[in-house]
């Protein structure tokens, strides 16, 4: 999305129910109602493979696309931007002429033509920057303390989706990281609930994450201790009067790599940046 002026965003309608089902799988996909069997015509939901199978089909539709690198699929939602506004009507032309030449159907409801930031995938995206979607952050916030591994999963796992925004979260998350042991009894202790007191926290001042202007320099930044390993890439740019942050990888880290040694900790606190290649956004 860097330097995007103009982002539009479009969804497939009924996702998977625009596949048809090959005769051959078809007798894979029965269903029984009322004593008799039934078999779907097209792609039910709920199929393991589903979702990879309709990315590589939408890759394949628009391949010359992505490779410009200036539109992205994930599954249904199809993001493109675009610096003028005539580049942006001849790329939503292009877009649009593909899909229908496949007979594919958009919903209308979920089209967002032009604007200069839009949500996108729990993210606020715009030609400069990556931030959360303060509505979905408010809605984990309300929920209760968690009673059980289940509950703490689900917030863990969202948490971990916006990790890259929060400096230190493998430190801060250690204390959670033990209710993932099978063998490990749930009971909130106090360092559980702090570190979950913390990441909550975390998530309503996560920083926005830059686009990287490659013209700027970056500067690298790396850790490790006992608490886990840690790093991140910044690049100095103003926003709205503001420095703008790059993104935060983190491990939580074996306890036989934690052990203090002036060289193998740093050393492997370098190689957990490879994480940060190929990332859009810094």
């Amino acid at each position: 999305m860097s330097q995007a002026v103009y982002i539009n965003t479009m969804v497939s309608l009924k996702l998977f129910h625009q596949n048809l089902v090959t005769p051959r799988a078809r007798k894979y996909l029965q269903i029984i109602v009322h004593c008799e069997v039934y078999e779907y015509l097209r792609m039910p939901f709920g199929i393991n493979n589903a979702p990879s199978h309709f990315q590589r089909m939408m890759n394949e539709i628009l391949p010359e696309e992505i490779s410009e690198g200036w539109l992205i699929i994930y599954i249904d939602d199809i993001i493109f931007r675009s610096k003028t506004r005539e580049e942006h009507m001849y790329r939503l032309s292009r877009v649009l002429t593909k899909i229908q030449s496949v007979n594919m159907k958009i919903s209308f409801k979920k089209f967002h033509f032009g604007f200069k930031e839009l949500k996108a995938l729990g993210h606020v995206v715009s030609g400069v920057s990556l931030g959360l979607d303060k509505n979905k952050v408010a809605a984990v916030l309300l929920k209760p303390m968690p009673q059980n591994k289940k509950e703490i999963q689900s917030f863990f796992g969202f948490a971990g989706y916006y990790r890259p925004h929060i400096k230190d979260f493998a430190s801060i998350a250690r204390p959670l990281y033990e209710l993932g042991d099978k063998d490990t009894v749930f009971e909130m202790t106090v360092d559980r609930v702090k570190a979950f007191e913390s990441l909550r926290q975390a998530l309503t001042t996560a920083p926005l994450l830059l686009i990287p202007d490659f013209k700027l320099p970056f500067k690298l930044y790396i850790d490790a201790s006992g608490d886990g390993l840690g790093s991140a890439l910044h690049q100095v740019q103003i926003i709205n009067d503001k420095p703008v942050e790059g993104p935060y990888v983190s491990y939580p880290g074996k306890p036989n790599q934690l052990k203090p040694d002036g060289v193998f900790m740093p050393s492997l606190g370098f190689r957990k940046t490879q994480l940060l290649s190929g990332r859009i956004c810094f």
